[in-house]
């Protein structure tokens, strides 16, 4: 079931001392009102910034001394506990943002798209991608015929955005047009990057999530015939390539068959992995259910499910 995409993680204090992580973990901040799928992004002044999708908020983490301040509230909650403002990116010194499960498919009233931030208190909307999803609905089984958007990343005259419920990436451009980049099967779509022209893209896999579907893709949108860069990721929700071309993965960690489609993995099971000759390796481990992660130099920043901001040298 693709809506098992949006699962989250978080590392806690008690698991980061547990943990048997080759590298050392240490926390930046707390209290984020994140939920499953919370995005982050390196902002153009060097921070970082994070959707609270449970707050309507999106706020800015100096990485260093760990301070938290809001950057823009008031954003649509969401009606499930999915969603809300799931991503954001920045274009220049112009922050954008993706909002999912927030439309009158689901009882709400605001639109799932593409949001333009104006202000601490303002946006507008850039494109409704809710609505072009239930007018042209993918062939995936679906019961959210709005999506599940999931992350995005800039590209061009706007953005890439991935929707792990109906299994697909959109181009998305700052005029509001939108149009399929890739059409995949059941296989849940989730982070993405971009080197160049040639984009990866995290595949969570469906229940029961195998690490033999969670798999990084790589493609370009002139040839959209997607290769397996690597697998073995169990519940893959990000991939980041560090200034070395490198290709990194977050994956949630071990999921048990028994629990709910919607459910997290285990505790305390995710990893961050480095693709290697085409499988993914471990290099942090211990990791309590993370959402999303940037990489700086040798520096891996996680978010997790419980509002925590971690650092850990990869």
């Amino acid at each position: 079931m693709a809506l098992a995409s949006l699962l989250v993680m978080s590392v806690s204090a008690t698991a980061e001392a547990s943990a048997p992580s080759r590298h050392a973990q240490v926390l930046v901040t707390s209290g984020l009102q994140t939920s499953t799928g919370s995005g982050t992004t390196i902002g153009p002044d060097g921070a970082l910034y994070v959707t609270e999708g449970k707050a309507g908020r999106i706020s800015r983490v100096d990485p260093w001394t760990g301070g938290v301040s809001t950057f823009v509230d008031g954003l649509p909650t969401p009606m499930i506990p999915v969603g809300g403002v799931m991503d954001v990116a920045f274009l220049g010194h112009t922050a954008y943002a993706i909002v999912t499960d927030v439309g009158p498919d689901l009882g709400g009233t605001h639109i799932v798209g593409l949001y333009k931030i104006t202000g601490q208190h303002s946006w507008t909307v850039v494109a409704d991608i809710g609505a072009w999803n239930i007018a042209h609905p993918s062939a995936s089984q679906v019961f959210i015929r709005s999506g599940v958007l999931y992350a995005m990343q800039p590209y061009r005259n706007g953005f890439l955005v991935t929707d792990g419920h109906h299994n697909r990436v959109l181009r998305v451009t700052l005029d509001g047009e939108i149009s399929e980049a890739l059409v995949l099967g059941d296989v849940v779509p989730t982070g993405l990057d971009l080197d160049g022209e040639q984009v990866y893209t995290a595949l969570a896999g469906p229940v029961p999530h195998l690490p033999a579907t969670g798999q990084a893709i790589t493609y370009t949108l002139r040839h959209p015939h997607p290769a397996v860069v690597a697998s073995g990721a169990p519940l893959l929700v990000d991939v980041e390539l560090d200034r070395h071309h490198t290709l990194y993965g977050l994956a949630q960690g071990h999921f048990t068959p028994a629990q709910d489609p919607g459910a997290p993995a285990d505790p305390n099971t995710g990893m961050v992995m480095r693709a290697d000759n085409g499988h993914f390796v471990p290099v942090v481990t211990g990791l309590d259910r993370p959402t999303s992660f940037e990489i700086t130099g040798h520096t891996a920043w996680v978010t997790t499910l419980t509002g925590q901001l971690w650092k850990a040298r990869i």
